[in-house]
């Protein structure tokens, strides 16, 4: 195959992954050039421009965000792919909004990348002018695993639009720090973000507490009241648990979503909306579609775009990131000193399945930092929260999800025999458990559980 000219630079200060990148593009069919500093590639762009700059954004003595937003400057339309091994939210953001065609978090699948080389190499004219990048707020998307990698590209892709997002997940996942990013990022960030609870409210005070309501529009309105379109008016409006909607307010937020417009309660004149709308949900939105308790043309108008948060169970990895976010925050809130974990008390901690996901691990260092004695967390400073659990009462139907992250942790270490072990251990659960219930009357535990006593027996001499 005849190599394409002119050439796809690297430039990278990671010799190995130079190489790599650019015998799978080369095997592609592609012209490559490497560049291992900043000032060489300078130079070489004063004589010649490549067809695609493929770039790391942290290397040694050089800020890769100020070369993008150079280059993008001086040749906005030269397509140029970030990656980097420092990938967060904020890194993904600035690149995006700094002119990068695609943003790549090592390490990379070379398969993905080869395609995002062909629709770079495809694309015309100039990438997106940059937009000024707020400061984090205290309360952030944290975690650097695949699965969040997915929502900050997404979060980052979206800001600049104005496009309608859906966000789903379960309870607890951080929808709404998902929402607050895509405003805090957007071209509407300094105005309001106004967020509703649509669960929260009662169904009879719902139309009010979103469009607002004129003066004795009904009884106790004894005032105007701007709903939530009025007070986000030019900002964002997020309506957290969009399911639970009921059905006749749905055509009303529709009808604001297909023609921008709306009426108070008790109103005659028509309000301009300048609002995007961004949703959220831990239902199966299909699902209400298909039962008849989610109008279809409202789904389709919510869900131009959709961004999925992962459970915490799916990102195991981000755990101590998130542990030692939380803690610092919980010392600050209740005015003591940091705290720290030992490496057994965060083992432990990896190994919960957080049913409740992030908002329970949340909670779950306030309860560690308020109670333990000391600065340093121990492993027996869990009881707490194993108490806590019991006495919050956990769900009957939440075992199944923490023998599934038991499960994904076992496969991903490449522990053998894990059918055989689970099953041995649970066995032994339900006979000790049951052994204590009845003051260890075999007969009356075997018939509880279900199983002849003999049976319980030969477990218990098993072992």
């Amino acid at each position: 195959m005849t190599a394409r000219t002119p050439e796809i630079w690297l430039l990278d200060d990671d010799p190995a992954l130079r190489r790599l990148t650019g015998e799978a593009l080369s095997d592609a069919g592609h012209a490559t050039r490497e560049f291992a500093e900043v000032a060489e590639l300078q130079q070489a762009l004063a004589n010649k421009l490549p067809a695609l700059l493929i770039t790391d954004i942290r290397l040694p003595g050089s800020d890769g965000l100020q070369l993008l937003a150079q280059l993008h400057q001086a040749h906005p339309q030269l397509p140029v792919v970030v990656v980097t091994a420092h990938s967060d939210l904020q890194s993904a953001v600035a690149a995006y909004q700094g002119g990068a065609f695609e943003y790549l978090p090592k390490p990379f699948d070379l398969n993905e990348l080869l395609s995002v080389v062909e629709r770079a190499l495809q694309q015309t004219g100039p990438q997106s002018a940059p937009l000024a990048v707020e400061p984090e707020a205290e309360h952030v998307l944290i975690g650097d695993s695949p699965a969040m990698q997915i929502v900050y590209r997404s979060i980052a892709r979206l800001a600049g639009t104005q496009f309608t997002v859906l966000i789903s997940g379960e309870s607890g996942t951080g929808k709404e720090l998902a929402a607050r990013a895509l405003h805090r990022h957007s071209l509407r960030a300094q105005r309001a973000f106004i967020a509703l609870n649509t669960a929260a409210i009662p169904a009879e005070l719902l139309e009010s507490e979103l469009f607002g309501h004129e003066r004795g529009a009904f009884t106790g309105a004894s005032t105007r009241h701007a709903g939530r379109f009025e007070q986000a008016q030019g900002g964002t409006l997020f309506l957290d648990e969009i399911g639970d909607m009921p059905i006749a307010l749905q055509t009303r937020l529709l009808r604001v979503l297909a023609e921008g417009e709306f009426y108070r309660v008790g109103g005659h004149a028509a309000l301009h909306s300048d609002v995007r709308v961004l949703a959220a949900t831990h239902q199966d939105l299909d699902e209400l579609v298909r039962q008849g308790r989610f109008r279809e043309d409202l789904f389709h108008r919510l869900n131009v775009v959709r961004i999925h948060m992962p459970a915490l169970r799916e990102r195991l990895e981000d755990i101590p990131l998130l542990l030692q976010h939380f803690v610092a925050s919980a010392s600050r809130e209740l005015g003591t000193a940091p705290k720290r974990f030992t490496a057994e008390a965060m083992r432990a901690l990896q190994q919960r399945a957080w049913p409740g996901n992030v908002r329970e691990l949340a909670n779950a260092c306030r309860r560690l930092t308020l109670m333990t004695a000391g600065r340093i967390i121990h492993q027996s400073d869990l009881d707490a929260l194993a108490v806590a659990r019991l006495n919050g009462g956990l769900a009957a139907d939440q075992w199944p999800q923490q023998l599934r992250a038991w499960v994904q942790r076992e496969l991903l270490s490449g522990t053998a025999g894990i059918a055989e072990r689970a099953q041995t251990e649970l066995s032994r659960i339900m006979i000790e458990t049951a052994l204590e219930h009845t003051g260890g009357r075999r007969q009356q535990a075997a018939r509880r559980l279900g199983m002849g006593r003999n049976t319980l027996a030969r477990k218990l001499k098993r072992g």
